[in-house]
C-alpha cells in the first residue's frame, strides 16, 4: 500500500485530529502524531449511489460519509462502500483494496495513478 493513500488522520498539538492530514491543524498547530483509522470501526452518517461514474469507477459505486470517534472526537472521511446493504448509523470498518478503480480507463497514464484505497465494509 502506498503512503499516499493510507487511511491516516493526523493529530495536532492542541489535541485535535483531523483526516486527511495537513502541514498545519486547523487552529494553526503542529502536526504530533498520526492514526491509522484502518484500525478503527466508524458509522455511517450518510450514505448514496452514484449511477454516473468516472470513466473507470464501477457503477454503481456506493459512496458514504463515515465517522470515526477517536480519543471522543470526531474524524470524518468519506469512501466508497463494498456494497449498498448498509444504513445510516450502521457500523462500518475499512477494508484495502489494491484497486478503486480500472487504472487502464481514464484521460492519465497508469503509471502516474495511485489505484489502492481504502472502502468501507459493514461489520455484522
Amino acid at each position: 500500500m502506498s503512503e499516499r493513500n493510507a487511511l491516516t488522520a493526523t493529530r495536532y498539538a492542541d489535541g485535535t485530529i483531523s483526516y486527511p492530514g495537513h502541514p498545519v491543524g486547523p487552529n494553526g498547530s503542529e502536526p504530533v502524531d498520526t492514526i491509522d483509522l484502518s484500525e478503527h470501526t466508524a458509522t455511517v452518517v450518510t450514505w448514496t449511489t452514484s449511477t454516473a461514474t468516472p470513466p473507470g469507477v464501477r457503477e454503481p459505486n456506493h459512496l458514504a460519509i463515515v465517522e470515526f470517534d477517536i480519543d471522543g472526537q470526531s474524524v470524518r472521511a468519506i469512501g466508497q462502500l463494498t456494497d449498498d446493504d448498509v444504513e445510516i448509523n450502521d457500523t462500518v470498518r475499512p477494508v484495502y483494496t489494491e484497486q478503486l478503480r480500472e487504472p487502464g480507463v481514464g484521460i492519465r497514464e497508469p503509471e502516474s495513478q495511485e489505484w489502492d484505497g481504502y472502502r468501507f465494509e459493514p461489520v455484522e
